[in-house]
């Protein structure tokens, strides 16, 4: 029987056949699913402004998933309703020739975002545990020394204030291939259609693998995984906004206090 899974305990290994990207557990009413996202993205604009004035937490959002699986619509539909002042879009795609001459968490250290910001990376580091590891771009011996250092990088941020939110959106196999085929008939969507795609369904065993020993390698309790069944995008707004709130109200967020003010009463 298919399960549903949002939250993956650290240290544990997701069975992604085991969890059904159909799944509409939570919330099976689109229309009302549609309402809840609406009003978690004016609660998540609310929660950014104090972030942004306190300066002394920072929100990371990792999307991952297999090509087609909504990361784009998700930034597009979940983050609609942030300051773009105190937030920043990164994709991940291909390292330069640059990039390759330092280690592969250089590019993406550098991308963090400040304290007081949300950041968003569409795709991210584990492009190196992931499509380096399926497409055999990096030997085995590189690529498996990497969880360590995706797990001391991760702490160093959580340590340094950035919280960590990491969503795999799970899609089913023949999900995406209606996905990959509109994108060839919408003129609107064509842009984004890369032949590698294609390329990838042929590995999907590899992906799912390898998604599976990132997910359960790398889900730690500074740092955890969240898998969203994707099949419904409406559903997978709902689940990705929901946690962020979540995340967000869970930091205690206040306005700081005017200086003047503290003086003021203080009788100075």
């Amino acid at each position: 029987m298919k399960k549903t899974c949002l939250p993956v305990p650290p240290g544990k290994r997701a069975r992604l056949h085991e969890i059904d990207p159909d799944d509409t557990s939570v919330c099976d009413d689109k229309e009302e699913a549609e309402e809840i996202v609406a009003k978690h993205v004016r609660r998540m604009a609310e929660m950014q402004q104090m972030l942004f004035a306190s300066q002394k937490r920072a929100l990371l959002i990792v999307l991952q998933g297999m090509d087609g699986a909504g990361k784009d619509g998700t930034i597009r539909h979940v983050m609609s309703g942030l300051n773009p002042q105190g937030c920043r879009v990164v994709g991940f795609r291909a390292p330069t020739s640059d990039e390759k001459a330092h280690d592969f968490l250089w590019r993406v250290h550098r991308e963090v975002p400040s304290l007081g910001w949300i950041g968003i990376f569409n795709r991210s580091h584990y492009e190196d545990v992931l499509a380096a590891r399926v497409r055999k771009i990096v030997p085995p011996k590189v690529w498996r020394g990497r969880y360590a250092h995706i797990n001391a990088f991760e702490k160093l941020l959580a340590d340094s204030g950035v919280v960590l939110l990491k969503f795999f959106l799970h899609i089913s196999k023949e999900e995406q291939k209606e996905r990959l085929e509109k994108r060839l008939h919408d003129p609107r969507r064509a842009w984004k259609f890369d032949p590698i795609d294609w390329d990838n369904r042929r590995l999907w065993s590899e992906y799912m693998e390898a998604y599976e020993d990132a997910i359960a390698r790398c889900g730690t309790p500074w740092a955890p995984w969240h898998v969203v069944p994707a099949n419904r995008k409406w559903y997978r707004n709902l689940l990705v906004s929901g946690r962020i709130v979540e995340t967000l109200e869970g930091m205690d967020l206040k306005y700081p206090r005017l200086r003047a003010v503290k003086r003021a009463r203080s009788g100075s």
